[in-house]
């Protein structure tokens, strides 16, 4: 049985005021190729197919014309999708009638028998091979509150879950699979990523010992890196098919292939191509001066659907409102399409009058209170002559 796993697709994302259609319909077209091509089995989509719970109608109509295309070309193929956090536990189930139709199933909701229990045969979806079943897969999504065992912590309600379900098929004989869409430990986040921190919303992290030794492969989602989980090989995130933010935007971008033959397991990281690049200038944050140097450096040409996007890192060490200006006018030639300017501080100060009482402050003089606010926003360097005059004009006006 050949099984491709991936993850976190996001369609529908909006990135700065760009939309990303053409970019996820060109992954799902040569995800679709690459299906087809190596006669895959079992594909495995962990969590975030969409960017948000409501998705527009054109990024639901990619999605469910991928499904009917991949499965048209592919009858054998076998899909399994899970809820994640940024979809709609039973929107995204909505469409099961039609989609078991074409060999697909969707797991959002976990739900619960007359008894008030967990329907755990609900999570474990059986696949099929010429009439038998050959694997088992715990078909787990993003768990709420709720969603698991009783217990004293989120990680512990989420390991006696999985074990539940692992033991309700451990001796049957048959592989089994496990999907899981959360933050393992032991993973790495993207550096200065907080789009994956966010998306946790602060609860534990998930032991890897939540995976039985006796599951073949865990294909997990939420975090965009691909990854191996604690050393495991066979507990891994896919990473997301595209750069998300620009703190991703060098990850190598995969999906994993896993061939399983009776009881040996092959495991490869397959790279998709981009279709187009994030870019940031300059390495580090640097004076308007510094950067408009680098942009003399960026290629000249049309800006098309395939030009890179750009953040601009600007170094403000002073009170400015030209750099916006100046840097949309050096790249009105280049083909490359500005998506953001973040701009960076020296390192601030403390101020030395936030601790005074009330009648203290009425004694001050607006212009420290000013010169004070100057120091603590760009460092310990005072305030321009030229600008002090400005002030002091504007004090004597008010009090005039």
């Amino acid at each position: 049985m050949k099984v491709i796993h991936t993850a976190d697709w996001h369609i529908g994302q909006i990135f700065y005021d760009y939309s990303r259609q053409e970019e996820h319909a060109y992954f799902l077209e040569w995800l679709i190729g690459f299906i087809t091509d190596e006669k895959i089995d079992l594909l495995l989509i962990s969590g975030d197919v969409y960017d948000g719970p409501n998705p527009s109608a054109e990024a639901q109509k990619l999605f469910y014309s991928f499904l009917r295309e991949v499965t048209y070309k592919n009858q054998q193929l076998k899909i399994i999708i899970t809820a994640g956090n940024h979809d709609s536990a039973s929107r995204i189930e909505a469409p099961n009638p039609l989609l078991q139709e074409m060999n697909v199933t969707v797991r959002g909701v976990v739900k619960r028998n007359s008894e008030g229990d967990i329907d755990l045969d609900n999570l474990i979806e059986p696949i099929y091979n010429d009439g038998n079943i050959a694997a088992y897969c715990l078909a787990v999504p993003y768990l709420r509150q709720g969603d698991y065992p009783h217990s004293e912590s989120y990680s512990d309600g989420v390991q006696q879950l999985y074990h539940l379900l692992y033991n309700r098929v451990k001796d049957k004989g048959i592989p089994v699979i496990a999907m899981g869409h959360l933050q393992a430990t032991g993973s790495e986040l993207s550096e200065n990523d907080r789009s994956e921190r966010a998306i946790i919303g602060g609860v534990e992290g998930i032991s890897p010992d939540a995976f039985d030794s006796g599951i073949i492969y865990t294909a997990l989602g939420h975090l965009h890196r691909a990854q191996r989980v604690s050393g495991r090989d066979n507990v891994r995130y896919s990473g997301s098919p595209l750069p998300m933010t620009f703190a991703e935007k060098n990850n190598k971008h995969k999906v994993v292939m896993i061939n399983i033959e009776e009881e040996n397991v092959s495991i490869d990281n397959i790279d998709i191509p981009l279709y187009t690049s994030l870019l940031s200038i300059p390495s580090q944050p640097s004076r308007i001066e510094s950067i408009l140097e680098e942009i003399n450096k960026l290629p000249i040409g049309e800006v098309n659907n395939h030009s890179p996007y750009l953040e601009i890192k600007i170094l403000i060490d002073g009170p400015d409102t030209s750099f916006k200006f100046r840097i949309e006018e050096a790249l009105k030639d280049k083909s490359v399409r500005l998506a953001k300017i973040s701009p960076f501080y020296p390192q601030r100060g403390e101020s030395k009058i936030t601790a005074l009482t009330f009648e203290q402050l009425q004694e001050i003089d607006p212009l420290d209170v000013a010169n004070d606010y100057y120091r603590r926003n760009y460092g310990d360097s005072d305030m321009p002559q030229m600008m002090q005059e400005f002030i002091k004009e504007a004090i004597e006006e008010v009090k005039s």
